[in-house]
């Protein structure tokens, strides 16, 4: 079969550099990520629509209008952004045509307050365009987030762009960065990273390299004393030495994801030999020893930032949602840089545990912070907001992560699969049509409850071509066969490459058994030393009370008995039943001197575990992702 003329990759990293490329197009057709996406769109995007008209966030572009604007509504002066972000998720629902009825009158009254309230010169902030406001543009670079609002814009209008082919708010963008490579182009850096992407992208989408030079130019400046610290000190900004030379992931844990993935972008088309090590030295650093099993990144509320090496407290865990979300650009990012499966491993991990709680089951009510251990007299708080509902919330002071959440979702299709050259390479598992640039399949999978994946060729050059898949780090004894016949493909590197000469038709089986797994962490990780955790392909399980007839507290996990659970599916997800010994009552004493001799075993229970991304959709009860193992039996 003859291939056909190669559109550019709609992406929302299109990058033509690296080892690995987006493909032209990837459509999901069902699975879980599909049903997540209709959900976004059917239930999410009309919630925050509703509450971003209730909490003001239209209403303080409208008001700039006026002669005499009315006050400013919020707290913080980078509340834009969640429109911009919601505009990011818009594009792709309009462009894709599965938008709900408020989506394009709303979509359309903010880009048109956009361009009117836009000044002359191309600034752009309703917070600081008021002239009542308390502070002047750019006068606090650590606070104002003026630039981090521009990333935002930046992203939304991209979007627009490629899945829309509308082009307004991608010239109000310009306008804008154009004010801000003529302001910054030799001194100034943003408090909070993200601009650094846009810019990059930008640059990608028009061609234009002064982008990309003031990317590469906000990355260099971190750390050279170009920014006032106020509150915090410098780590908490990544912002004490230069990026090239932090020792290890540090303070703010949004702003260190967002400032990685943006040096990864500008990796990604310059090659810089420095970056790629620095990049690559901080990822190990932060998998290595400070990254919770779920795939979040932050354990401390105080300044939400990620904590010393093996600092990773369940109960206390912050993992806010945004953190999620800036790790999994990050590794696509240096996936697409190196091609190494190990990033789209985690990328993996952060997408169905990390990420995916922060959202409720109905759509319409988010978790902020994401701990792994939920005591039974624990009150949800999230951030600095006082008081705070038993669980998840319909919206926030500081609502960044329901946004967040919004665009992330809508462009879930984009992170399937990518091209080397002279290859597709499937990345994630689910339902979908790939089309690349010679080679187009057919995916359908039961991934992530099971492993089975089968992909039906649906065009193929006429020449030798080559099919890669991803095996995940956790996969054991896996099989693959094509039109029925057994291969003994060469797993390398987390990659099974096959190479022939496909037919239209052609069938390839991919088997990844997904046995029930016992984690232990790390000796020097004291918070969960001993205990056991439960995983099944790539999702980590928790136990809710609901599920145990004894305290989550009391109970205690041997290993045999995990990796001998009893698997059952459930209200379309897959439970697993676990017998569970019963430990004794504890002692009152809060440091009880220990005995000689063990104290005698309780009967054993069943407890059942559900994945940790739906725990909290049934009540405010207790929650363990750890579980005690005998070793805890004292």
């Amino acid at each position: 079969m003859t291939s056909k003329q190669v559109k550019p990759p709609a992406g929302a990293v299109r990058t033509a550099a690296g080892a690995v490329r987006p493909v032209p197009a990837v459509r999901m057709t069902g699975g879980l990520l599909h049903d997540w996406r209709r959900r976004n769109s059917t239930a999410t995007i009309p919630h925050t629509i509703e509450q971003l008209r209730a909490a003001g966030n239209v209403a303080n572009l409208s008001r700039l209008q006026d002669p005499d604007p009315a006050p400013y509504r919020g707290r913080y002066p980078f509340l834009d952004t969640d429109l911009y972000k919601t505009l990011e998720g818009l594009a792709y629902d309009l462009g894709d045509g599965r938008a709900a009825e408020p989506v394009r009158p709303f979509y359309e009254e903010v880009v048109g307050l956009l361009e009117r309230v836009q000044a002359p010169d191309g600034y752009l902030n309703s917070f600081f365009q008021d002239p009542a406001a308390p502070k002047k543009p750019w006068e606090d670079l650590a606070w104002g987030h003026e630039l981090y609002n521009l990333g935002h814009l930046i992203q939304a209008a991209v979007a627009a762009h490629r899945r829309m082919g509308d082009d307004r708010l991608l010239r109000v963008a310009t306008r804008f960065a154009d004010l801000v490579v003529s302001r910054f182009g030799e001194t100034g850096v943003c408090g909070h990273p993200e601009v650094e992407m846009a810019l990059v992208e930008l640059y990608r989408e028009t061609g234009e390299r002064r982008y990309l030079t003031q990317a590469a130019r906000f990355v260099d400046r971190r750390g050279t004393g170009a920014l006032r610290h106020s509150i915090f000190p410098g780590d908490y900004f990544q912002d004490h030495v230069p990026f090239r030379e932090l020792p290890s992931v540090t303070g703010h844990a949004v702003r260190m994801g967002y400032l990685a993935a943006g040096a990864a972008d500008v990796l990604l088309e310059t090659g810089d030999p420095s970056l790629a090590e620095a990049l690559e030295r901080l990822w190990d650093d932060m998998v290595g020893s400070k990254l919770y099993i779920t795939g979040g990144l932050g354990s401390r509320h105080s300044d939400e930032a990620i904590g010393d090496r093996y600092e990773l407290p369940s109960e206390r865990a912050y993992s806010e949602t945004c953190a999620a979300v800036a790790v999994m650009q990050w590794a696509w990012r240096m996936f697409l840089a190196t091609g190494g499966a190990e990033y789209v491993d985690v990328f993996e991990r952060v997408l169905y545990n990390a990420y995916a709680v922060g959202l409720s089951a109905e759509g319409t009510a988010f978790f902020y912070d994401n701990p792994l251990q939920r005591r039974p007299d624990h009150e949800q708080r999230s951030g600095a907001e006082p008081g705070g509902e038993p669980l998840r919330r319909a919206w926030f002071g500081c609502p960044c992560c329901p946004p967040n959440i919004v665009r992330w979702m809508a462009q879930l299709a984009d992170y399937v699969a990518a091209e080397p050259d002279g290859a597709v390479l499937v990345a994630v598992y689910t339902p979908a049509r790939i089309e690349g640039s010679e080679l187009d399949l057919a995916m359908e999978t039961g991934y992530p409850w099971d492993g089975d994946v089968r992909l039906t060729v649906q065009r193929a050059p006429g020449e030798p071509y080559e099919l890669v898949l991803r095996v995940p780090g956790w996969a054991r004894d896996v099989t693959v066969a094509v039109n029925g016949e057994p291969l003994d493909a060469a797993r390398r590197d987390g990659w099974l490459t096959l190479r022939r000469a496909w037919a239209a038709g052609d069938e390839v089986r991919l088997r990844l058994p997904m046995p029930v797994r016992a984690h232990g962490s790390h000796p020097y990780l004291d918070a969960t030393r001993g205990a056991v955790s439960l995983a099944r392909g790539p999702l980590v399980y928790c136990v809710e009370q609901q599920d145990s007839p004894v305290p989550v507290d009391d109970l205690v996990l041997r290993v045999p008995d995990v990796v001998n659970a009893n698997i059952e599916r459930r209200d379309g997800a897959v439970v697993l039943h676990v017998t569970a010994g019963s430990a004794p009552p504890p002692s009152a004493e809060l440091y009880p001197e220990l005995p000689e001799a063990q104290p005698e075993a309780q009967p054993d229970v069943t407890a059942t575990f559900v994945p940790y991304f739906l725990w909290g959709n049934r009540g405010p009860q207790a929650m363990r992702v750890w579980v005690r193992s005998p070793a805890h039996e004292i």
